[in-house]
């Protein structure tokens, strides 16, 4: 059929003959149900005939070995509501629709209705109850699951998915989250990577889960990000995990660990009360925002000889234990250090997969934590359109870093 064919008018005013409110065309018993029925037995009727080789009531058909056999009654969810339908059959049974398979029991985009609802954190009742309230639809909690069990497959092929093998900035945190295992509810960890690759464009590396965070784990993911075919990584943001540089390390050893800044004003200001933390932030402040690693150098002396230094050394000590993982974005002008020197890019998709997960309370297993959390990333990556500002003179700073 061509794109540009229209249905004529008059078929419209036909249809539309005693139209009044809307009800008429989108309710219950309206024309858009009706018409979604009758196209749909048309459609399977004109499969048959192609099926068979002849239409129906045609002399071709006499002595064919194979003949029409009346009709079958089947219920499809739709987004109109239920639509039962006619479906024709052939004698020797070997009609196999396309338009409605056999066993399919919902309509295109009807799974996909379920599939956003699931997405945005909606639990099997509460989906249960919009589809009643907007379709008039009752969908049992079975069908349901049966509609998000399989988004399972696409999960385990997504995250065996093969990557680039350069990828010049990767941040990688983790949230944590309520998930039942063996019957007690316990605190999983949800790692995430996210990449930056050579065109600036970001995309979710990998999602696992594990009990606790840890050195030991990061070191699985990080190997398995290489044998996934990853082979250089320039920059890699994290947080002051002791032991996460190094596992690091151990597979990428040329690339440039950076400790993410905010984490270390946030273990800052955790040690002062609330009134004296915006007055810290600005002492740091002269520390990260220095134009050089030794003025840098020499505003964290300043401040460890201050009366900050001396009355909360805790807040102002891990800057000089930590000062080889927070000194490489200094090498770098200060349009590509806000690229490098937080993980906020990842921290902003931890806040809205928090949003999604602060409703469910907990997860009824880590497959179904699995499954919501990659949906819900799935929909934030589509609003990932373009490069972050600066990303040229960010890849041309790189370029002279890391030649070769």
């Amino acid at each position: 059929m061509k794109k540009d064919r229209k249905i004529r008018r008059e078929v419209l005013d036909e249809l539309l003959a005693g139209y009044s409110k809307p009800e008429d065309l989108t309710g219950p018993e309206g024309l858009l149900k009706r018409l979604t029925g009758a196209l749909v037995e048309r459609a399977l009727e004109a499969e048959l005939t192609n099926h068979l080789g002849y239409e129906e009531h045609a002399v071709e058909g006499r002595g064919s070995g194979n003949s029409r056999n009346g009709c079958g009654t089947k219920t499809l969810q739709t987004e109109q509501g239920p639509l039962p339908i006619q479906v024709p059959r052939d004698r020797n049974g070997t009609f196999e629709p396309h338009i409605v398979k056999k066993h399919q029991r919902r309509f295109d985009g009807f799974d996909d209705k379920i599939m956003g609802m699931y997405a945005r954190g909606m639990s099997v009742r509460d989906i249960q109850a919009q589809l009643a309230e907007l379709y008039d639809t009752e969908v049992s909690p079975d069908l349901i699951s049966s509609v998000t069990d399989a988004i399972w497959a696409e999960v385990q092929a997504w995250q065996s998915r093969p990557l680039d093998a350069v990828w010049p900035v990767v941040y990688l945190d983790a949230l944590v989250i309520k998930a039942r295992d063996q019957g007690v509810v316990v605190n999983k960890s949800a790692y995430l990577a996210l990449g930056i690759n050579a065109d600036g464009k970001k995309e979710i590396l990998g999602l696992w889960l594990e009990a606790n965070e840890g050195a030991k784990f990061w070191l699985k993911v990080i190997t398995e990000l290489k044998n996934r075919g990853v082979d250089d990584i320039f920059i890699a943001c994290c947080d002051g995990l002791k032991g996460f540089p190094e596992a690091i390390e151990a597979v990428f050893p040329r690339t440039v660990v950076q400790t993410c800044i905010v984490h270390m004003i946030r273990n800052s200001t955790r040690f002062v009360s609330w009134t004296q933390r915006k007055a810290l932030c600005a002492e740091l402040r002269k520390v990260y925002g220095a134009p050089t690693e030794d003025a840098a150098l020499a505003a964290l002396e300043e401040l460890e000889a201050s009366s900050w230094g001396k009355t909360h050394p805790v807040a102002i000590t891990p800057w000089r234990r930590n000062w080889e993982r927070i000194r490489p974005f200094f090498a770098f002008p200060a349009d590509v250090r806000r690229i490098l020197y937080t993980t906020n890019a990842i921290e902003s998709l931890n806040y809205q997969l928090r949003k999604i997960i602060k409703s469910k309370g907990h997860f009824p297993s880590e497959e179904a934590a699995t499954k919501l959390l990659f949906l819900a990333l799935r929909n934030v990556e589509k609003k990932w359109l373009s490069a972050p500002k600066l990303w040229k003179s960010a890849l041309n700073q790189f370029a002279i870093h890391f030649e070769g």
